[in-house]
């Protein structure tokens, strides 16, 4: 079909059709509203390194998770892979894209259905379905983040499944970030039950030690990234670096040479700082540097090994088709 025109006014995918964003509402009654149960990804699509195409990286791996998700929470996403390939790559056009941009898909619990009694559930509740968009560049400070560990725990996966992304359990993340904003610093690093390392608010945590890559494996209740996948593979096939994936004590991150958060939001943070304690020098540590640089030039499209990870999106001419 041929892309949507809003006349210069953001679009919005909302059940079905594609509509003006501030035409796209749910009521109070809503049940993810109300109970949190809902299901999303972050995409990011990036501006070419040649300045003339925008490639979605890594589109596919987000969407295979996102029904990942949709099954566990009940959710009847009713779209195929490809289908909502064709559905974001749509609404990026309608929107006249050409710049970084941030993409959320959303399946969420609507209205209980006929016949289903009130009450906290997953079944008999209507399933619903929305992408946004919205232009996002790098946000976090290139010069590094300070960090501080959190007296808020990683919700343990035996109460909400750590590898979905769950909407509600992300009252969890938000605490922990206040907490640290309000210590004036950028972000927090939380610990699972057991103790040990789990993940940054909305990002996996990577730390260097003697020439090693280490971070925490997915038993600790980590949400496992694709960035985080990204950066693995990154790390072992470009730089021929050690990887471990292991428990990670707090007190590591403290005598770690350096340390960076990865994640579709941050991309590649490198962290300076923890509880007030410098990471290594207190700067953005070489490998760090290297990742960043490598990540950069993949998401870009500058290296064609990776190009199987981007997903062109047709860049509008100047008589309003697309090329």
């Amino acid at each position: 079909m041929p892309p949507l025109r809003l006349d210069g006014t953001p679009a919005v995918y909302h059940n079905g059709v594609m509509i003006p964003a501030g035409q796209a509402q749910v009521p109070v009654t809503n049940q993810a509203l109300n109970y949190g149960t809902g299901v999303f990804e972050g995409i990011r699509a990036y501006a070419d390194h040649s300045g003339g195409a925008l490639n979605l990286f890594r589109l596919s791996d987000h969407l295979e998770r996102l029904h990942r998700s949709a099954r566990l929470m009940r959710l009847d996403l009713d779209l195929t892979t490809a289908q909502l390939t064709d559905l974001v790559i749509e609404l990026l056009v309608a929107n006249d894209t050409v710049r970084d941009t941030y993409v959320r898909p959303l399946a969420y619990k609507g209205a209980l259905l006929p016949g289903t009694g009130f009450g906290v559930r997953l079944a008999g509740v209507s399933t619903e379905f929305a992408v946004t968009t919205v232009p996002m560049g790098s946000y976090t400070n290139p010069v590094g983040l300070r960090c501080a560990v959190s007296s808020w725990r990683r919700i343990p996966g035996s109460a909400l499944p750590a590898a979905a992304k769950i909407t509600g359990g992300y009252a969890n993340n938000a605490l922990a970030m206040d907490q640290a904003q309000a210590a004036g610093l950028d972000d927090a690093v939380m610990l699972n039950a057991g103790g040990t390392v789990a993940e940054a608010s909305t990002a996996n945590i990577f730390v260097v030690r003697d020439g090693r890559l280490i971070t925490p494996p997915p038993g600790a209740d980590i949400l496992p990234g694709i960035t985080r996948a990204t950066v693995l593979e990154l790390a072992a096939r470009e730089l021929a670096l050690p990887v471990v994936e292991r428990e990670v004590q707090p007190a590591e991150l403290y005598g770690a040479d350096e340390c960076f958060l990865a994640g579709t939001g941050v991309q590649i943070a490198p962290v300076v700082e923890v509880d007030r304690r410098p990471v290594g020098n207190g700067e953005v540590g070489p490998l760090t540097s290297e990742i960043r640089q490598l990540y950069t030039d993949a998401v870009r499209g500058v290296l064609p090994r990776y190009h199987h990870w981007l997903t062109p999106v047709p860049v509008p001419d100047r008589n309003g088709g697309t090329s």
